[in-house]
């Protein structure tokens, strides 16, 4: 069959596909990557057959200004569920999230998009949860239609929890700035909005299931498997650590488009320095430029893929960004996450927090002295090791991308 893997135009998103989009090419099947044209080199270096469209987003320098956004309650989804938010709440979240976040990021390449498609007449696209232009594509050339998470399905909850609540509502106030979106960008398609055009036809979840929000969509799990891009299993990191070894890292995301980190990295290096520990902090060229002479036990690295490096440690201070928690999680390394409140990342800190894998801090409350004393606990307290190896376990029991692809051809034929 062929298959149309349409991204969010962040290469961050792309990484989360490509280890399902090798399973798929490995099994026979024809694979596209349709993406922004920015995005060209990171799927061809991931080996991958790259379908440029549209033209990329402009969403960086308007993050970059407004930084305190990642923590505004409107780019919070975490507590959107049942008797957590009411209607008008959630009017008023669609009525912004659309307007400055799904259009800006789906608006520039829908139109090729769908043009790609119905040319290409893919039997299956799978896309990004809420690059929402993939449903639309599906619906336009009648491809079955599945998503892939790159989170927690915060934003199937936010939807399931709006329908409910929207049924009490009298039909003058049902108000809903995201299908109206999707109606007005879709009518040149063809395409009127619906549930399943926004949820998918079934949902790819890698996501163990102790860490999940309730829900009521078909899902398929899938463990995850880290892809980093470029990685080099370095000498060092072959050789068996003398004593506990701690990676620091606070990815790329809001140093590329949020114009910098959250937190101090030199505070921070040098408060973990204190504790009988290796410290490798695992930066972007970027993020280590400014530090001056290290500690004796901290190591700073640029390059090195975490996939090679946490499962040498015994715990990670991390941004609580997708790909080092869930590269975290299946190396069961417990984690400390200093993390805005953007998308998911709230219910996912503490999902694992509840589950006694980790703990969770926004990063405001993330002065130096007391990330060490988490950072002792995770090291010190046998109990964080033992709930990440659960967790880690749930995760290995988790169908392989390439154990999945059997059921995604079952499901497609269906369709």
């Amino acid at each position: 069959m062929r298959v149309l893997f349409a991204g969010l135009p962040e290469k961050s998103h792309v990484f989360t596909m490509v280890p399902l989009a090798w399973a798929l090419t490995a099994a026979g099947h024809e694979v596209l990557m349709a993406n922004a044209p920015s995005l060209n080199d990171a799927v061809t270096g991931a080996g991958l057959v790259a379908a440029p469209v549209g033209t990329d987003h402009d969403l960086h320098r308007e993050m970059a200004v407004a930084r305190d956004s990642q923590d505004a309650d409107v780019a919070n989804w975490s507590r959107l569920g049942y008797g957590d938010v009411d209607h008008a709440s959630l009017v008023e979240r669609y009525s912004i999230s659309v307007p400055y976040g799904f259009a800006r990021y789906n608006d520039p390449i829908l139109d090729d998009l769908v043009a790609l498609a119905r040319d290409w007449r893919p039997d299956l696209i799978i896309r990004d949860p809420i690059a929402y232009a993939g449903g639309i594509a599906a619906r336009a050339c009648g491809a079955a239609h599945a998503r892939l998470l790159w989170c927690a399905d915060v934003y199937g909850q936010a939807r399931r929890t709006f329908v409910e609540l929207a049924l009490d509502m009298p039909e003058d106030r049902r108000a809903d700035p995201l299908a109206d979106w999707i109606d007005e960008r879709g009518s040149a398609h063809g395409v009127r909005c619906d549930e399943e055009l926004l949820n998918g036809q079934f949902t790819l979840d890698t996501l163990p299931q102790s860490l999940r929000p309730a829900s009521d969509l078909k899902q398929l799990s899938m463990r995850y498997v880290p892809y980093n891009g470029t990685a080099v299993q370095w000498d060092w990191l072959r050789e068996q650590p003398k004593r506990p070894r701690i990676c620091v890292t606070l990815g790329r995301t809001n140093t590329e488009a949020y114009g910098g980190d959250y937190v101090d990295v030199a505070d921070l290096l040098s408060a973990l320095s204190r504790l009988d520990a290796d410290i490798v902090a695992a930066l972007m060229p970027e993020q280590a430029e400014d530090l001056d002479d290290l500690p004796a036990n901290v190591r700073a690295v640029s390059g090195v893929a975490l996939s090679t490096l946490l499962p040498t440690c015994s715990a990670v201070v991390h941004h609580g960004g997708w790909g080092t928690f869930s590269t975290a999680l299946v190396n069961a390394v417990p984690q400390l996450a200093l993390s805005t409140l953007v998308a998911d990342q709230e219910l996912r800190g503490r999902s694992l927090e509840d589950n006694g894998a980790g703990l969770f801090l926004h990063h405001s409350e993330a002065d130096p002295d007391r990330v060490t004393d988490l950072t002792r606990r995770l090291l010190e307290e046998p109990s964080f090791t033992t709930a990440a190896r659960r967790l880690r376990d749930e995760s290995a029991a988790m169908p392989t991308p390439h154990a999945v692809v059997p059921e995604l051809e079952r499901l497609t034929a269906a369709r």
